[in-house]
């Protein structure tokens, strides 16, 4: 298989990994306390990293993330535009290029460390999400903590742990697709 094909399977891995994204943010609940969605998004930014590794993960959620931000409806909910990345929501978006990068350089080992991965990953999301809800609602750091971060952590944990589980076999079944 030459080089080449080979890039070209690579940006279209990239590509999916943002199309699936896209459908995570419409898998959307609102909750009545806050302005943060429950969405399986964080499930895909953690998969992305372990499945495409670093460069390329970050790669596929920056290419959502311009997609969105030129008015595409990829973001939670079918909402699009800058404003979506400048407001409230937009902290998590930023964080989640990083945390795709951290994931990815934990895909090839083994679950304990991918665990620790997901777990950092979160935790870069939740720094740029609640940081985001801080300075674009103007409330106190608690309360962006209370209503930004605390509810979603069990479901962002057990987003981790899934994609921790399931990346080696995501992993090898991209492989295959490139023998």
């Amino acid at each position: 298989m030459s080089e080449e094909y080979r890039r070209a399977r690579r940006i279209a891995y990239a590509a999916a990994f943002a199309a699936l994204l896209t459908v995570a943010s419409y898998v959307s609940f609102a909750l009545p306390f806050t302005d943060v969605p429950f969405t399986l998004q964080v499930l895909v930014v953690l998969l992305a990293g372990y499945v495409l590794g670093p460069g390329l993960a970050v790669l596929s959620i920056v290419l959502y993330i311009v997609l969105g931000a030129v008015g595409v409806p990829v973001f939670a909910g079918g909402a699009a535009g800058i404003g979506v990345v400048l407001g409230p929501l937009g902290g998590y978006i930023i964080g989640w290029p990083f945390a795709a990068a951290i994931a990815g350089a934990f895909a090839r080992h083994g679950i304990g460390l991918r665990l620790v991965g997901a777990a950092l990953g979160i935790v870069c999301v939740y720094a740029f999400g609640v940081t985001g809800l801080h300075i674009a609602q103007g409330v106190p750091w608690r309360t962006a903590v209370l209503v930004g971060a605390l509810p979603f952590l069990p479901f962002d944990a057990l987003k981790g742990i899934v994609a921790a589980l399931i990346a080696p076999s995501l992993r090898r079944l991209a492989a295959q697709q490139e023998a």
